[in-house]
């Protein structure tokens, strides 16, 4: 298997690294979006990320990696082999799965296993990509090029945090609970409002413009390529620290306190900025959160709202046609007027 490029070794890129972190102490923020130029590190921060994180505890024999420690999110085989007698457990590393763009539906929400039916005469499920992805990350590279109705799968997946397989005499319902990461170009074609709506952050990711910052790139990467294992034991202990600090973020999280004035500068904000719904404030406090337990706090402070602000408020502006600023311009205005001393 080939080693993933180390998170701690990414140069830059540090409102995708902090996204990505975020939703790592926190899955419920949503997901990320990541919109931006071609070979800027967008799908090697993604596996680098998932190869950080500790292995997770499994139930031994699932075929949808269901948590031992936790009965209520089982699938229905495990309810009904370990009802009575605990499971065993296992160790795995963090799934991250790609969806390919020419991927058809079955192959996505699983369908009739053929193999077993002609060979065995038996009815049998054949999971698909949503069960191996469930409690890790699915991966969608050129996401707003992908076909409507998987869209509307994934959106209906998203939302329920199960898959639901009705076909063929079939009924299958499975966990199917991932942090959803996403990449494109927008060049190339806008994302669906009901899918973008689904990413908890969406950052922005350019080619560099600065000199040193691009040797650095090629250099450490020219690095990794030549002696992958000398390069990687370079970093492993700056590695360990960032995993140390996520799995202590992940333990510090229900203890982070989110003050009354705090929300409604978040509300205050997200009226100020005219976004529909009240996702943009739920994001934004689940993200300050995570934000304010990575540093350690015990408590979110306006720093951290400004941390996250931009990346979970960027994708839900309404465009004002007359208003040729970016959306993250836009934010920036928007904080600086609400935080101003």
């Amino acid at each position: 298997m080939r080693q993933a490029f180390p998170f701690a070794a990414i140069v830059g890129q540090d409102e995708m690294k902090l996204a990505l972190l975020v939703t790592a102490v926190d899955p419920s923020v949503g997901g990320v979006l990541v919109f931006g130029d071609r070979g800027t590190g967008k799908s090697t921060a993604v596996r680098a990320l998932a190869a950080l994180l500790p292995p997770m505890q499994v139930v031994d024999g699932c075929r949808y990696g269901c948590d031992p420690t936790r009965p209520e999110t089982w699938c229905d085989e495990c309810r009904a082999t370990h009802a009575k007698k605990a499971p065993k457990a296992r160790r795995v590393a963090v799934p991250v799965v790609d969806l390919p763009l020419g991927a058809t539906e079955d192959r996505l929400v699983g369908a009739l296993d053929l193999e077993r039916a002609l060979s065995q005469g038996v009815k049998a499920f054949a999971p698909g990509l949503l069960a191996r992805a469930n409690r890790g990350f699915l991966y969608i590279d050129e996401v707003n090029l992908l076909e409507d109705h998987l869209v509307d799968l994934l959106i209906d997946v998203a939302a329920s945090g199960e898959n639901v397989v009705e076909r063929e005499g079939l009924s299958v319902r499975h966990p199917a609970r991932f942090v959803l990461v996403g990449s494109g170009n927008p060049e190339e074609g806008e994302l669906r409002p009901q899918l973008l709506d689904r990413f908890g952050l969406s950052v922005d990711v350019r080619t560099p413009t600065d000199l040193d910052t691009r040797v650095e790139v090629v250099r450490r990467r020219d690095l990794f390529e030549r002696d992958p294992a000398a390069f990687l034991a370079k970093w492993q202990p700056k590695e360990a620290q960032i995993r140390r600090r996520v799995l202590a973020a992940r333990e510090r999280l229900p203890s982070v306190e989110v003050p009354a004035a705090t929300l409604k500068r978040a509300a205050e904000l997200c009226m100020r900025l005219g976004t529909d719904g009240l996702r943009g404030e739920l994001t934004l406090v689940r993200a300050a959160r995570a934000a304010a337990s990575l540093e350690g706090a015990l408590e979110v402070a306006d720093s951290h709202l400004r941390q996250v602000a931009t990346a979970a408020l960027r994708h839900r502006l309404r465009r004002d046609p007359l208003d040729e600023v970016a959306s993250g311009v836009r934010i920036e205005r928007a904080l600086a007027e609400q935080f101003a001393p």
